[in-house]
């Protein structure tokens, strides 16, 4: 009988491990979602800087008793623009949104909202990308729900579609109060 060599059962371990971490995945409640290691922790520091003549958000903002939305948005990015008129209907709704323009141009993204309107309470640009960084921002659209002690309860990537909005931002609002 002829004797296996390491090398012939290499391609059956390395099939096996890809079937294995498949599986894995498989069993998330949801495939699409990307984990995030800050849920249920502080939000990291608000490092941003003055967008326009507009108000600043800073870390006592995201303290202060209140839910909220921290949302990541550029002037260049299309799926800001489709998720817009939902943040707009969120902000109606009185539901207070942050804006972190993320390594924008300041003449784009204040061109972006004179378009669009303006649904932030208060704004900043994260210019260089260090706060999106630290919060594990993984690309643009990216929406963080918050509740009043500055803990984040849900990381959402990707773009606020009405669909996202009843199903995923509402309740983790409901949640965080």
């Amino acid at each position: 009988m002829a004797k296996l060599s390491p090398l012939m059962l290499a391609p059956l371990v390395i099939f096996a491990g890809f079937a294995g971490l498949a599986f894995i995945g498989l069993q998330r409640d949801n495939p699409n979602e990307l984990p995030s290691a800050l849920k249920g922790k502080q939000a990291p520091a608000v490092e941003v800087t003055a967008l326009g003549t507009g108000p600043v958000f800073g870390d006592g903002d995201l303290r202060d008793g209140k839910v909220k939305l921290v949302n990541y948005w550029a002037s260049w990015c299309a799926p800001c623009r489709v998720e817009h008129p939902n943040l707009e209907t969120l902000a109606e709704q009185g539901i207070t949104i942050y804006g972190v323009n993320y390594k924008d141009k300041p003449a784009n993204a204040l061109g972006f909202l004179d378009e669009l309107g303006n649904p932030y309470a208060a704004m900043g640009a994260d210019e260089k990308g260090r706060m999106a960084l630290n919060w594990g921002v993984y690309g643009v659209p990216e929406t963080y729900v918050i509740d009043g002690e500055g803990n984040i309860v849900l990381r959402f990537a990707g773009p606020i579609t009405s669909r996202v909005m009843q199903s995923t931002i509402l309740p983790a609002i409901e949640e965080a109060r």
